[in-house]
């Protein structure tokens, strides 16, 4: 996952000095929010003379016509949309080059991008637009779920609370690029906030159950009399590459996993026609509490003798109430 650093989140130093800093410690884009001011296009073309580091332009507008010939006239990498505040449809011409993106507040439905599937990415806002240090709020966990499965060959980003605990859940739900401003410039040094934001050692305030893709939304069956058919019918259908197995008072009894799939086919590669449901069904998978601490799906992970891609969550009489996926955090990390 890319990190973006809101370049005016430091008050304290001159802008150049801030680019200096950020540049020295590999800053993957630079983050710069345009609160319908155009004079922020005199600082774009300064940073242009002083790095080559991409530049990732947010614009708040209600008139967003005004901007086509500065960017015209003053490419950028990422430029984004404050959906809220359009009073029309947005229109931007083809000669704008760069990724193009739409930005939305917690409120509003991940729904509106249907209107505007032709851009790349959507910008998720997880704190109120404009107000620096406020804190992430966990609803945005569900929307970057929803809009992953509505929209899968689209990019997320997310600006907005992001500390290295956020961080870590993000990169997980394969999320591309997340901004960081306060968080950034208030460690002791942005060095230092850079390590914690792409560590994988993290203190926890979230538990799995924040995040995870609840029951409803992964595949699942009522296993003990299903065919072999069914449960394959129920991994290929919920495209995730994996199927709960649960009983009639909804405890987990199993995971089939494509791994378990491949394992059944070459153990009877001979006789196929003899594969049962129960050879594709892993009946001890390893498993975590959904009030289990992010620390704690670390330890686990690191704890386990082999790679771990789907990790089943229960409650506390093991019922199964969801699963972490970490398909997403390999895609997020390209």
């Amino acid at each position: 996952m890319k990190i973006s650093a809101s370049i005016y989140s430091d008050k304290k130093r001159p802008l150049k000095n801030v680019i200096q800093d950020l540049v020295s410690h590999q800053i993957d884009l630079l983050h710069v929010d345009c609160n319908d001011d155009l004079s922020v296009f005199e600082d774009i073309k300064e940073i242009r003379k002083w790095c080559d580091t991409p530049i990732d332009l947010h614009i708040i507008t209600e008139n967003p016509n005004k901007y086509y010939p500065l960017l015209k006239e003053n490419p950028v990498e990422y430029v984004t949309f404050q959906f809220e505040n359009l009073k029309n449809k947005l229109n931007i011409p083809s000669e704008i080059t760069g990724k193009k993106g739409l930005a939305i507040t917690t409120p509003t439905s991940v729904d509106v991008f249907e209107s505007y599937a032709t851009m790349d990415f959507i910008l998720i806002m997880a704190t109120v637009p404009g107000q620096s240090g406020g804190v992430f709020d966990q609803k945005n966990f569900s929307k970057i779920r929803k809009f992953r499965k509505r929209f899968p060959r689209k990019s997320i980003h997310v600006d907005g609370g992001v500390n290295a605990e956020v961080s870590f859940i993000l990169r997980n739900m394969g999320v591309s690029s997340s901004v960081s401003g306060s968080y950034l410039f208030n460690e002791t040094s942005i060095g230092n906030a850079l390590m914690n934001l792409t560590s994988r050692e993290i203190d926890s305030k979230y538990v799995i159950q924040d995040f995870m893709t609840p029951l409803k939304e992964a595949p699942h069956i009522f296993g003990e009399e299903k065919t072999t058919k069914e449960i394959l019918q129920c991994v290929e259908e919920g495209k995730m590459g994996f199927a709960l197995i649960m009983n009639a008072s909804n405890e987990l009894t199993g995971l089939v996993s494509s791994a378990d799939i491949r394992k059944a086919l070459l153990s009877k590669i001979d006789t196929p026609k003899t594969i049962t449901s129960d050879d594709l069904i892993n009946r001890t998978p390893i498993t975590i509490n959904g009030k289990a601490t992010v620390d704690a799906l670390l330890l686990t992970i690191k704890s386990c003798p082999f790679p771990i891609m789907y990790l089943p969550v229960v409650d506390d009489e093991g019922n199964a109430i969801g699963i972490v996926n970490f398909v997403h955090l390999i895609k997020g990390e390209i």
